[in-house]
């Protein structure tokens, strides 16, 4: 007996593949079945059923955080623990920022090898071949927390930053759960782990090799990778140079041609003009402290109207605007911190019009914005306090700039 916590495209693709399962959510407000014969069921109604099922196998979405009532009644696993016993050989990427970039310049150029993707990424496990030669997994630290069988073969975790830390608990928790496959990894298996870290106890205890960098030029050093054979600039070179030392560990190959032939996905720094040759940034992917502030660094030396702003999840601002202190730049604020990042721009002593939604922070920079000056949208936030995710919101910011 199957039974899932959270509707989720993760539990979907299991519903599809495993029915009839029974699938418990908050959204379900009453008893029903879907086309596959699985019978959804509100989440009052798990109790009852574990009672009457007990042995049952529970698997959850990864996106639902610890202290949901459901968890805590009934310790699931996750769909990478589901599959563990068919997972091939898999490399797991990781970290705060550069996760989906990595893992497709990663598969990109392991396609002649058979290598697919998914996980985070976008294709959920359930329609993954299991036969394929090499998994190559965008790894979210919501999946690794409930993970505790399955584990990588090679683990390559960007840096770390502040991000979910109200779904976590704390900065540490967040940590900890980022390095928990270290702690699973064996004699020969291989972690490529930021400096920063190499003093926390799970790097200590792993039984696997570390390789351990401090930027992209340390990690290029110790790879013997040449920089200038690289066309990507930061923050996309370092995720180039993890996905060439990862191809390096595995099959002692080094392909810079096929690396530069890569195309960065939409809403990652994505420059465009408008009507009036005016340049704007798409950066909604940047929905965290990290991503932002790595943006405002390629545009520091110029003239930058920021929107900012959504559901920070709890994170401290502080370090983003000790930065933007330095640059020359007018914020625009949006979402449900709007009210957050005024007060912090008033102590920080930046520009900042409080917009409230994205229509009316493009309207307010078209006022201002000049041939000279950058307007970019970076919100250092989640998206879904008003979009239904930063896609949505990257698309409706080209919509409303066109508009103009």
């Amino acid at each position: 007996m199957l039974f899932l916590i959270g509707y989720g495209k993760t539990n979907q693709a299991i519903a599809d593949k495993f029915s009839p399962c029974y699938i418990f959510d908050d959204n379900f407000k009453e008893v029903s079945k879907d086309s596959k014969g699985n019978t959804l069921l509100p989440s009052n109604q798990l109790k009852n059923y574990l009672e009457k099922y007990p042995n049952a196998q529970i698997i959850t979405s990864p996106g639902i955080p610890p202290q949901n009532p459901m968890i805590k009644l009934s310790q699931p696993i996750s769909e990478y623990d589901f599959f563990a016993p068919t997972m091939p050989f898999s490399v797991w990427i990781s970290g705060t920022n550069g996760k989906t970039t990595t893992t497709q310049m990663l598969t990109h150029l392991l396609q002649n090898k058979g290598a697919l993707s998914g996980g985070n990424i976008g294709t959920p496990l359930a329609n993954l071949n299991p036969k394929a030669p090499l998994w190559i997994l965008e790894t979210s630290s919501f999946t690794i927390h409930y993970t505790n069988i399955a584990k990588p073969n090679l683990y390559l975790l960007l840096p770390i930053t502040q991000d979910h830390i109200s779904w976590h608990g704390d900065y540490e928790s967040y940590i900890a759960d980022k390095l928990k496959p270290l702690l699973s990894m064996k004699d020969k298996e291989i972690a490529i782990i930021p400096q920063s870290l190499q003093s926390h106890p799970f790097c200590q205890k792993t039984l696997a090799k570390l390789f351990f960098y401090s930027n992209s030029q340390s990690l290029a050093k110790q790879f013997f990778l040449d920089l200038n054979k690289i066309a990507f600039k930061e923050p996309f070179l370092l995720d180039a140079i993890l996905a060439l030392s990862a191809t390096q560990i595995l099959f002692n190959e080094v392909d810079y041609d096929l690396l530069n032939s890569f195309k960065i996905g939409a809403h990652k720094i994505e420059e465009f003009f408008d009507s009036q040759n005016r340049l704007w940034v798409d950066d909604s992917k940047g929905t965290n402290l990290d991503a932002t502030m790595e943006a405002i660094k390629r545009y520091q030396n110029q003239t930058l109207h920021l929107i900012l702003g959504g559901d920070d999840k709890g994170a401290d601002l502080t370090p983003l605007f000790a930065l933007m202190e330095k640059c020359q730049i007018t914020l625009y604020a949006i979402g449900s911190n709007t009210q957050k990042i005024a007060l912090l721009a008033k102590n920080h002593h930046i520009p900042c019009f409080p917009c409230h939604t994205l229509e009316i922070a493009v309207q307010e920079i078209h006022k201002h914005h000049t041939q000279q000056s950058i307007a970019m949208l970076s919100p250092a936030a989640a998206s879904l306090d008003q979009f239904s995710s930063y896609k949505e919101r990257g698309d409706k910011f080209k919509v409303y700039v066109q508009s103009l």
